[in-house]
Parts: structure tokens; sequence; C-alpha cells
């Protein structure tokens, strides 16, 4: 069984506040790419995420319009019960929304916040229940992924764990793939 730990920039991060804005397609065409090259390979059955807005939830989004092709499941991990109470009411729909479409939910705490053991405890669980990670995240712009990313890092030193890394760049490369893949040609019959 192949297990991908997803994760990535808060879509603050990203100066994206809004579900239309263009940049949250070629993030999901990023990631649908590389789910794919993965899944036609039979080197991935479970996406696991966490849920926080961004990265994360287009990745349950993505995992689950995959699902409906491929032998794939999504889950959703989160760190501490009532974990989107303080969203405001569009984010909680959200987050209740793919929370009950995702084939399995849970946290690695039964406890409301409390203190940053339960985020360590979250992200040692990631990495003890998962093959490998993606993150969406640039070295050269750090974000609150940074954690995530370091401890991958000192993971790796130990363990055999591939990371891969979705940066600017390769959004960049994307964003032209995706135009050159969408534009109309007025001039085909």
């Amino acid at each position: 069984m192949q297990r991908l730990w997803v994760t990535g920039y808060r879509s603050y991060e990203l100066n994206v506040f809004g579900d239309k804005d263009p940049k949250i397609i070629i993030i999901k065409y990023a990631l649908k790419n590389y789910f794919k090259g993965l899944l036609e390979n039979d080197q991935l059955d479970w996406i696991i995420t966490g849920a926080n807005l961004g990265v994360e939830q287009w990745t349950a989004e993505v995992g689950l319009e995959l699902g409906q092709k491929y032998p794939l499941r999504t889950s959703i991990m989160i760190p501490y019960e009532k974990f989107a109470d303080r969203w405001n009411e569009n984010n909680q729909t959200k987050f209740l929304n793919l929370k009950e479409r995702v084939d399995f939910f849970a946290s690695t705490s039964n406890l409301p916040y409390q203190n940053p053991v339960q985020l360590r405890n979250y992200q040692n669980f990631m990495l003890q229940h998962t093959d490998r990670a993606l993150m969406v995240y640039d070295t050269e712009h750090p974000g609150k992924s940074k954690y995530d990313y370091n401890l991958i890092q000192k993971y790796q030193k130990a363990e055999e764990y591939p990371l891969d890394l979705i940066d600017f760049y390769d959004l960049q490369d994307v964003a032209e793939e995706y135009q050159e893949a969408h534009q109309r040609n007025y001039f085909s019959e």
C-alpha cells in the first residue's frame, strides 16, 4: 500500500482569498498530474492530507475527483478536535463537506487545541503512517509549511522517505502547460 502525505501553503500565504482565484486551478492541475503519474505506475493508494485552507483542502478535492476514476482513497487528518471552529461560516461549511466526503477522517488528538505538542504529534503521525510526501512549497519562500519541510528533512536522515516539492518555478511551468492545453484553436476544423 502506497500512502502519500500532501501538504503545503495555506491559501492566505498564496494570496488566495476566494474559490474562483485562477491560482487554485493551476495548483489543482499540478496536483492532479502528479497524482495521476503515481497512480498510472501503481505507486499510490492513499492520499493523506490535513484540513488547512489551501493546498491541503485542494488536495482532498483532487483526490476525491480522481477516486472516481482510479482505485484511490483520500483521508483528512487533523491535529486536534474542533479544528475549524474558529473559521468563518463559509470555510467551516467547506471543511464539513470535505470531512463527510473523504474515505477516512480522524484527529490525532481527542482534545481541542491545548499546546504545540498536538501539532508535533500530528506531524509524527503523518510521517509514520505515510511512505512519502509531496509539498507545494518553495524553500525560497517559506511559510507555515516550513515546519513540515524541516521535520521531513530531519526524518530523512534516519529513514528512507521520499519528498517531492512543487515550487513556484514548477507552478509557472504548469500554468504555461495548462494554458497551452486549454487554448482554443480557432483555425482547426
